[in-house]
């Protein structure tokens, strides 16, 4: 199964290592608002991830300007992938991740998401259906190197009531790190 443009999303609860923002287990319900939400699946060791963090952060003070809720995923295997297990998870919220970041250690969400690599990108709007699904840009390593903003681009277009010009996108990463 996988969700593309147009799908209703499934519904999750999962325990949260930032509890900071949302509590200690947040669900889709708690993330999503009126106006949508962006749920990413990223990692605490992913070289695509670790460049992205602070546009990630930047994505995630968009999101709540426009109204979004905004949430991290991890669903990499944690036994084989320590630098992803939940204590290393919380390490990284307490460097100030400004988001709920939930850890998906069944990789239960990963598999009903159709979720691919570190970091993958789906836009929600506020009924839950996936509007955009990809990655934030073309340039996931080198910022400097940036020229399109697809994740940006379709939230404001959804902020306007809009369909974003470019909906599809195949996001640039690591692996999901199955067991």
């Amino acid at each position: 199964m996988s969700y593309e443009p147009g799908d209703s999303v499934s519904q999750f609860e999962l325990k949260n290592s930032n509890p900071e923002h949302h509590g200690e287990i947040v669900s889709l319900d708690d993330i999503l608002t009126p106006a949508g939400a962006v749920v990413i699946f990223e990692c605490n060791h992913c070289p695509y991830v670790v460049a992205n963090i602070q546009r990630m952060n930047r994505a995630a003070a968009k999101a709540a300007e426009l109204g979004m809720g905004y949430v991290g995923i991890n669903s990499n295997d944690p036994e084989t992938y320590v630098d992803d297990n939940f204590d290393n998870m919380v390490k990284r919220a307490k460097k100030g991740m400004p988001y709920a970041y939930l850890h998906d250690e069944s990789q239960e969400i990963a598999t009903a998401w159709g979720a691919k690599r570190t970091p993958e990108f789906y836009l929600l709007n506020g009924e839950g259906v996936v509007v955009y699904r990809g990655r934030l840009d073309n340039s996931p390593r080198d910022p400097n190197a940036v020229s399109t903003s697809e994740l940006a681009d379709a939230m404001d277009a959804l902020s306007m009531g809009e369909a974003p010009v470019v909906n599809r996108t195949e996001s640039i990463g690591c692996s999901i790190k199955w067991k």
